[in-house]
């Protein structure tokens, strides 16, 4: 053994000892590009190599340690000399096991910084994924040596094996026992063996030589006879050790003529992983279930681990137990590979293999049981027909009568049943990662770069992860030319056909997709009938998530068996069992709290199966059954948070769906049905389904029962509130009319469906700006609901919250604030706060707040309500889109603009995937971005996003829709802050001219555009114009609103800053103290300070003091608005770091001294003008290019 020497001149020299080795230190590492060799080292040329380093940290920390030797393997041993290196690989282990200490030298670890966390969690994914830990020799440098030390790659240590312990195990699965120093004897072979499973080495054949000191064994070296053999010799060579003078050879080598072979075997490795760990031991007999669903890869699964890991077993066989006698003939197969190899076979050698096969079984058995044969496999493929208490087929099989009776060798049961008990259970399920699913289809179908081609991609997601339904179509694929999507139109349309013209695989034995569930299901049915029918009956519903409840709501007063079926939960869940039993059906993972019972779900492909083979005649009635359950599962009939349920719902109704529109069902008696389903998909905010649903009602209703009938009323109201929500307000309110004047002929003006048309016309006139005309509205239909229902109905609380946003609207917040606490309070009560009706005046409520500029409440509440939806809903429904759309308002209004940008994109993301690209939310969300995008000064983007809103607008809505209107009225915002003051100009007087023709001339919103149009004028120095609509527009808003309105107070404002710009300094100063009061009066003393008018206000007043030199009340404004705008926005923004500037020079002239040119930056009073948006919310003018450089704008 040779040893490296520190020497007093710092260079290093080798001694080489044949015994009394004194004490030494070892490294190990990693191999890198450029390491010392011995040759390097004895010629003394090695010190320029990147290598050396390491040696050299060995040589130092030994030294540190008290040792005066030390190895090091790239350079200690003479890799030239093959006796040398067979030598050094046989006495390595040995080697580490004698050194006084060894050091692990990890190049890719750094040290953590002590006391920094997120320094300690980085540290600790290095570690953890080092590539020493991956490397095939530095096992047994792990194990051998008696202690450890870790080292980063400064030089630094990590801490020793003991204190590493926690890692080590978690990292490379080896025991702590192994690690604290137990004699590896006591780990059987196959632990120790899979110790090393995961490792790699340079050289395959390593794999076995780095192991030969785990086993204490000893072997020549082939290098370039290969792994699988090196490997092979390796286990002869621990079968003597461990055998002694008792080893025998029961080899017989690998074949599997018997099984389907794959060439190219895709994914499971957890499976296979779990597989060998199962089979790992003592040589004691372990057995493997494989269960799942016919062709989901059983059979390719265990013949990829028999392929891996064939060098652990002496032998496999593979016996077919499909039946009984393709089992016997799999024995006659076994029997004649035995002979083969081992012609003395005692009890084999006198069997007449054509003769009676009992007497070959039980030879195979005898042979398999023989004391040390205790490393064969045997896989037992296709074990479908169980004998079991339950399955009374008189061909079943009884697998224990087939199994060696010695408790030893290894088993693996392939089998669609869950029946089979005698052993570990491995659920084989459909491909989770769509990339394994892509690289079958291109093994298969000889096309490649799958990944990059969308039609692949949605052919695998339709396949749903079913390798014999990807290998059947990459077969097929293979053998035509015909395109992906095509083969997925022929998939959906053409089912049965081109399952039954796809080429036959090889790797499936004789199955393919059209028959392989067959089997499955003539088990079934012998089994249990009811199980049967129910898969047939599901070809009629999705195929995920199908629950008792919905079964038993349908009308099963025609099938006897269905109502059998669902007579209870227990009669459901013993039929689905059976299908479970046979991999057909699993349990479904709910991603909900569920209501009711947990469901259960085929695979996709199973589903059509379903529909094109067991049902080849479609069924008409069980189409209308299974129609009928779903509308009588929706919203309406369900008391308990029926949002969830329709949920649940949406996928069932999307199948039901197509069933109507295909007009597969007999339609006589079906309009309730298309109401529910209109009721269903407009609960969901899949408007347009909804309003194809609620159209066919109307129709059927009117052509039944007339125009008047109560139930064309209730779909007549329904489309009512449907176009509403669509922004087809004309049509709303028509049918509004219609129902209401039907209701009152039908019902009377008192009874409960007329007034709830009387509500549904307030919130449409609220829409249109009608607010007196709302107000009335709301007022009759809460004084009938109180009087018919009473105080706390949900029904009458829902107006109450109507009435709240009418008052919010009208600037009345103290009452709008009553009602929404009124409606809450009810709500939690009657129906628990994460009701769906509850959330949505949680989010009024934070609208309120935000308005109020109590900002830190209404976050709160936005942030209720989107936890409530996202959890009743789901994240990328339209409900929760609002909230998110709310928050996104919120957080600009805060400051917080990237905060905001993430909600408006979410907002626009989710509502162009559930509505539309050009669907009005989208379009409001398109215009929200483009007023963000103002406020961060990007101008362009602003642009774009302002011209797309407008021309979506145009063309859903109209060019003279109020909401188109709004998008003009921001369009002329912004070309005022891009300086475009001609078109600006052109932009407002259109928005006026429109909404004047809409609303009148007194309307808030025409307000809004007056106002606008008064700061206009103000940077266009026309200040006599400025002046003139400034104060119609506070004339109206007055009238309207009120004098204390912060709408009223807005322009207030805006009258202060053009006084000021006119050196009217007193009637400017009488503007800003009329704000200020105002605000005070309507927000409360304490909400003023984080509300940001009030703040602009605050900062004007300032400016106005200063331009009086009175610099004492001026520093108490700029205090008080830096204070507020500090909480709100932050210290680092533009706007307060303007303020300390200006608070600055304050002190410099309060202290006598002169300003040596610096100029104000922004104190133009100008600047805090409230120029108003599309909802009454506020952006500022750009007149001074300096305000622009600051991004001095006010939230919006």
């Amino acid at each position: 053994m040779r040893l490296l020497h520190y020497n007093n001149d710092g260079d290093f020299s080798l001694t080489e000892f044949f015994r009394n080795i004194p004490p030494y230190a070892i490294l190990s590492h990693t191999w890198g590009l450029e390491e010392v060799t011995f040759r390097d080292m004895t010629e003394r040329n090695g010190a320029s190599k990147t290598g050396f380093d390491k040696i050299q940290f060995c040589g130092e920390q030994a030294r540190r340690d008290g040792f005066q030797y030390f190895w090091v393997d790239t350079c200690c041993i003479d890799k030239s000399n093959s006796t040398e290196l067979a030598e050094a690989i046989n006495s390595m282990f040995r080697w580490y096991r004698d050194a006084a200490k060894c050091y692990v030298y990890l190049p890719d670890v750094s040290s953590p910084v002590i006391g920094d966390k997120s320094d300690q969690l980085l540290w600790d994914m290095a570690f953890r994924a080092s590539r020493w830990f991956t490397r095939g020799w530095t096992l047994q440098e792990l194990i051998a040596p008696t202690s450890v030390e870790f080292f980063s790659k400064n030089r630094k240590l990590l801490g020793d094996r003991k204190s590493l312990e926690r890692h080590i195990c978690e990292i490379t699965g080896i025991p702590c026992k192994a690690l604290r120093g137990s004699p590896l004897s006591e780990f059987s072979t196959t632990e120790r063996m899979s110790w090393a499973e995961t490792r790699q080495t340079t050289r395959e054949e390593d794999m076995a030589y780095s192991l030969l000191g785990m086993f204490d064994v000893y072997m020549p070296l082939l290098y370039g006879e290969g792994r699988a053999n090196a490997v092979g010799r390796l286990q002869e060579a621990i079968d003597r050790k461990e055998k002694g003078i008792k080893y025998e050879d029961f080899s017989i080598p690998f074949s599997l003529s018997a099984a389907s072979d794959i060439e190219h075997f895709v994914a499971r490795e957890d499976e296979l992983r779990e597989i060998h760990k199962a089979l790992s031991g003592d040589g004691s007999r372990h057995t493997v279930i494989l269960h799942g669903l016919g062709g989901i890869g059983k059979t390719q699964l265990a013949i990829a681990y028999a392929k891996r890991h064939k060098g652990n077993y002496s032998a496999i066989f593979w016996l077919n137990i499909k039946d009984e006698d393709s089992l016997k003939q799999s024995f006659v197969t076994a029997a004649k590979q035995i002979l083969r190899e081992h012609p003395s076979a005692s009890r084999l050698t006198s069997v007449d293999m054509k003769g009676d096969l009992t007497e070959v079984i039980d030879g195979v058995k005898a042979w398999l049981s023989l004391s040390n044969n205790t490393r064969w496999l045997v896989i037992y493929d296709n074990y479908d027909n169980p004998k079991s208490a339950r399955n009374a087929d008189p061909t079943v099989v009884d697998i224990r009568h087939f199994l060696p009776e010695s408790h030893q060798g290894s088993v693996i049961i392939t089998t669609r049943s869950s029946e089979v008990k005698i052993g570990r259970c491995l659920p084989i399920t459909k491909l989770q990662n769509v990339q394994d699913s892509l690289k079958i289809l291109s093994n298969t179908s000889g096309r490649e770069a799958l990944e990059n081609n969308a039609d692949a991609v949605r052919l695998v997601e339709k396949l749903d992860g079913l390798p014999l339904a990807l290998a059947t179509a990459g077969a097929y694929l293979n053998q035509v030319a015909m395109s992906f999507l095509d083969y997925l139109h022929h998939y959906k349309d053409s089912w049965a056909k081109l399952q039954k013209t796809s080429p036959e695989l090889s790797s499936y034995e004789d199955r393919t997709l059209y028959s392989t569930w067959q089997i499955s299901i003539d088990h079934v049915e012998r089994r249990n009938v009811l199980s049967a029918r129910l898969l047939r009956f599901w070809a009629y519903f999705g195929n995920q998530d199908l629950w008792f409840e919905l079964l038993r709501h349908g009308d099963s007063k025609n099938l006897d068996w269905l109502r059998e079926l669902t007579k209870d939960e227990l009669s459901f869940h013993e039929a689905m069992r059976v299908l479970s039993d046979h991999g057909l059906v699993e349990a479904h993972k709910p991603s909900l709290e569920l209501v009711e019972s947990r469901g259960y779900s085929i695979h996709g492909c199973v589903h059509s199966w379903t529909v094109h083979v067991l049902n080849k005649e479609w069924d008409y009635n069980l189409a209308k059954v299974a129609v009928q359950s779903v509308a009588l599962h929706t919203y309406e009939g369900q008391a308990d948070r029926p949002w969830m349920t329709e949920r649940r719902l949406l996928q069932h109704a999307a199948r039901c769906f197509y069933i109507i529109l295909k007009d597969l069902l007999v339609d006589d008696d079906m309009d309730w049905v298309y109401f529910n389903f209109g009721l269903l998909y407009a609960n969901q905010g899949k408007l347009a389904l909804a309003e194809q649903m609620y159209e066919r009602a109307l129709r059927g209703y009117e052509k039944a029962l007339g125009a008047e009938h109560t139930s064309t009323l209730d779909t007549v109201n329904n489309l009512g509130n449907l176009y509403k929500n669509q922004g087809k307000l004309a049509l709303a309110e028509q049918m509004y009319e219609r129902a209401l004047r039907g209701k009152e002929k039908a019902f009377g003006a008192e009874h409960t469906s007329t007034l709830q048309t009387v509500n549904n016309l307030g919130a449409l006139y609220a829409d249109q700006g009608k607010l007196a005309l709302a107000e009335q509205m709301y007022e009759r239909a809460l004084r009938g609901k109180e009087k018919a229902f009473g105080a706390e109905h949900m029904s009458t609380l829902d107006t109450v919250n109507n009435l709240g946003i009418l008052y919010a609207d009208q600037g009345k917040l103290a009452l709008a604030e009553q009602m929404y606490e009124r409606a809450l309070r009810g709500k939690e009560k009657a129906f628990g706060a994460e009701y769906m009706s509850t959330l949505d005046t949680v989010n009024n409520l934070g609208n309120l707040y935000k308005n109020q500029g109590k900002l830190a409440l209404a976050e709160q509440m936005y942030e209720r309500a989107l936890r409530g939806k996202e959890k009743a809903f789901g994240a990328e429904h339209t409900s929760t889109l609002d909230t998110v759309n709310n928050l996104g308002n919120l957080y600009k209004n805060q400051g917080k603009l990237a905060l905001a940008e993430q909600m408006y994109e979410r907002a626009l993301r989710g509502y162009e995937k559930a509505l539309s690209a050009e669907h009005t939310s989208t379009l409001q969300t398109v215009n929200n971005l483009g007023i963000l995008y103002a406020d961060q000064g990007k101008l362009a983007l602003a642009e774009q996003m302002y011209e797309r809103a407008l021309r979506g607008k145009e063309k859903a809505l109209g060019a003279e829709h109020t909401s188109t209107l709004q998008t003009v009225n921001n369009l002329g915002a912004l070309y005022a802050d891009q300086g475009k003051l001609a078109l600006a100009e052109q932009m407002y007087e259109r928005a006026l001219r429109g909404k004047e023709k809409a609303f009148g001339a007194e309307h808030t919103s025409t307000l809004d555009t007056v106002n606008n149009l008064g700061i206009l004028y103000a940077d266009q120095g026309k200040l006599a114009l400025a002046e003139q609509m400034y104060e119609r527009a506070l004339r109206g808003k007055e009238k309207a609103f009120g004098a204390e309105h912060t709408s009223t107070l807005d322009t207030v404002n805006n009258l202060g800053i053009l006084y000021a710009d006119q050196g009217k300094l007193a009637l400017a100063e009488q503007m800003y103290e009329r704000a200020l009061r105002g605000y005070e009066t309507a927000l409360g003393i304490n909400n003023i300070t984080t509300y940001i008018p009030a703040l602009n206000t605050l900062w004007g007043l300032g400016s106005l003091f200063k331009l009086q030199a009175d610099f004492t009340k001026a520093r108490i404004m700029y205090l008080k608005a830096l204070t507020g705008y500090k909480k709100v926005v932050g210290p680092k923004h533009p706007k307060c770091q303007s303020l300390q500037e200006i608070l600055q020079d304050l002190e410099t002239i309060t202290e006598g001294e002169a300003m040596k040119g610096r100029e104000e930056p922004a104190t133009d009073p100008q600047e805090n003008v409230s120029r108003l948006d599309s909802k009454g919310a506020l952006s500022t003018s750009k007149r001074h290019r300096l305000f622009r450089k600051l991004g001095l704008r006010q939230g919006t």
